[in-house]
């Protein structure tokens, strides 16, 4: 749902101070410590980040693609940990259950998906199935009225804090490909399902991934998430969603970065000027803002274009290609502007840096958006 002009700008300005005086001081600290701390978390809750993408009757905010864009350009301008402390609630972890949900489990789940008292993860990729994430190989077996689901799931983002996960599993093991893909909606307590311990990473350190191990799990039937063979379908369409809002992420990280070495080239001088004076300084500057403004404009008209109504799968696939790999690009003119100081913790450059990289590789490859692209272009005729 579109908010109205006010409200949008009232929200917006609400994120952009929230980010500005509470989030961006504590950066240095999330990285340290690997943590977000729990009264932030507390106030992200309070402010309805859990839910703005669930259905108002459910209790959240209920933003359009583009209002959610918007959102996550202002959530960009700090450390991509703090959005994905709750990121997976507003993406990939909820959106299956409010696309293919029945309303019995949409009334269980979504108002404390909503809350941020529910948690959610997306259990996609596997050891052997990433990129190929038709290929999975967790086991669902029909018993009676439960499935019982053997396997492992590998990088699940939020997975140590879940206590709700949507699961893709293999249903049919004579079905190869997607068609033998089935979802479920697996909780955290049930007997069988373990979590690993949190990956040591690159980067966006406070963040955590984690494996989650299914060993005879029994899912209620009532739990399976669309119909047998559907799995497939409910990942796809959720990652179209996830995509754009990836996009609008990296976007604001660009901006961050873009507004960080204006400051910085304008205030630090060589040769007796500041160095922004100096025209290949001034290239980079150009050649950053000319990408994020492209890639803004992208992902923003693609948001219109799902609210409209339009399939957008080659658009949120073109976005994300885009945007990610700009802002890798943005990143590390960064670290050259800022020179020895983007190299060392000071200035954060360096941390940026390296959190940004991510963003080339989960919600799907660059590699797998140019296939997206190519594939749906041929299809399209052009």
């Amino acid at each position: 749902m579109a908010l109205d002009l006010a409200t949008r700008d009232q929200l917006i300005d609400t994120v952009r101070r929230f980010v500005a005086e509470r989030l961006r001081p504590l950066e240095a600290k999330v990285a340290e410590d690997d943590a977000v701390p729990d009264d932030v978390l507390a106030e992200m809750r309070q402010l309805g980040l859990f839910g703005l993408s669930i259905p108002e009757e459910y209790g959240g905010l209920d933003l359009s693609m583009e209002d959610e864009c918007l959102v996550g350009l202002e959530l960009g301008r700090t450390s991509p940990a703090f959005r994905s402390a709750f990121g997976t609630n507003v993406g990939i972890g909820s959106q299956g259950l409010v696309m293919f949900g029945t309303d019995e489990q949409k009334q269980r789940y979504l108002p404390g998906i909503a809350s941020g008292e529910i948690v959610t993860s997306f259990a996609l990729t596997e050891p052997e199935a990433g990129s190929d994430s038709a290929s999975v190989q967790t086991r669902a077996v029909r018993d009676g009225d439960v499935y019982v689901l053997n396997g492992i799931k590998r990088f699940i983002t939020n997975a140590n804090k879940a206590s709700l996960f949507t699961v893709m599993t293999r249903s049919d093991p004579e079905k190869k490909g997607a068609a033998g893909v089935t979802a479920f909606l697996v909780p955290r307590d049930l007997p069988g399902l373990s979590v690993g311990k949190p990956e040591k990473k690159m980067g966006q350190h406070g963040a955590h991934i984690c494996d989650v191990i299914f060993d005879n799990v029994r899912v209620p039937a009532e739990n399976r998430l669309g119909a047998e063979g559907e799995g497939f379908k409910v990942a796809m369409q959720v990652l179209d969603r996830g995509r754009l809002h990836i996009s609008a992420v990296c976007v604001g990280v660009a901006e961050r970065l873009i507004t960080d070495c204006v400051a910085y080239a304008q205030e630090r001088k060589q040769f007796g000027q500041p160095i922004a004076g100096f025209q290949l300084v001034q290239a980079m500057i150009a050649d950053s803002k000319t990408e994020a403004l492209a890639a803004r404009a992208l992902t923003l008209e693609t948001a219109r274009k799902r609210d409209a109504g339009q399939s957008v799968t080659l658009e949120a696939a073109a976005a994300k290609y885009f945007a990610s790999e700009m802002v890798g690009r943005v990143a590390d003119r960064a670290v050259q502007i800022f020179g020895g100081s983007g190299y060392v913790a000071d200035h954060g450059i360096e941390r940026l840096y390296r959190d940004v990289r991510i963003f080339r590789i989960y919600e799907g490859t660059s590699q797998i958006q140019q296939v997206v692209i190519a594939r749906e272009t041929l299809k399209r005729g052009g």
